[in-house]
């Protein structure tokens, strides 16, 4: 192994490391076969500064994700209210989408067959779903004329479009170099949700 792998990292680039050495290693021996001991040798640190970035293996297949979604608490709250509620949630995920262009498809998606990775990606994927109804079901219950704990057509419209972009996002991933930009595939999913719902949300 090259002595670079096995040396400390200065601590700035030791979750870029840890991410290139997971990718690495999935691609090599799958993602099954391949442990967090391995993933923190190849990188050159301790498991201890592995958990210092990541609280599962499973966090290395969504690093690109992650920080794309990290922007939809402030999308949301920067919306244009008065689009109305299923309009500015509407702006918000497309805003988020913009983030994503043609050459940003997270690598465990294109290399899914090689890592191995299909049922660690279904299983992991929920519990990032359900983050993101939540963050939609919390601005549609904030919203005038409407309550996050009595609003079942708030909290349907939160599930439904969240479900409509991610599907959007599986399709753009599985499309190819000529795939464009995310946007465009999240409006064509999320226009009728929105459009369905509308009558119902958006008032006050």
């Amino acid at each position: 192994m090259n002595d670079s792998r096995t040396v400390g990292r200065p601590r700035g680039s030791s979750r870029a490391m840890l991410e290139e050495a997971a990718a690495e290693l999935f691609l090599e021996q799958t993602y099954a076969k391949t442990t967090i001991g391995d993933i923190a040798r190849r990188a050159g640190v301790s498991r201890n500064t592995f958990f210092n970035y990541f609280s599962a293996k499973s966090d290395l297949l969504w690093v690109d994700v992650d920080a794309g979604l990290a922007a939809l608490p402030g999308a949301l709250a920067d919306c244009d209210r008065s689009a109305g509620v299923t309009g500015a949630v509407r702006q918000a995920l497309l805003r988020v989408a913009a983030g994503f262009g043609p050459g940003r498809v997270p690598w465990s998606v294109t290399q899914y067959e090689l890592m191995n990775t299909a049922s660690e990606l279904e299983a992991s994927a929920l519990a990032r779903f359900l983050v993101q109804v939540g963050l939609v079901g919390e601005y549609v219950g904030a919203r005038p004329g409407h309550s996050a704990d009595t609003d079942p057509v708030g909290r349907a419209f939160s599930s439904a479009v969240v479900a409509a972009a991610a599907a959007a996002a599986t399709e753009w991933a599985g499309a190819g170099v000529a795939r464009g930009d995310l946007t465009a595939y999240v409006d064509a999913a999320i226009t009728p949700v929105c459009a369905g719902f509308a009558p119902g949300l958006d008032h006050g």
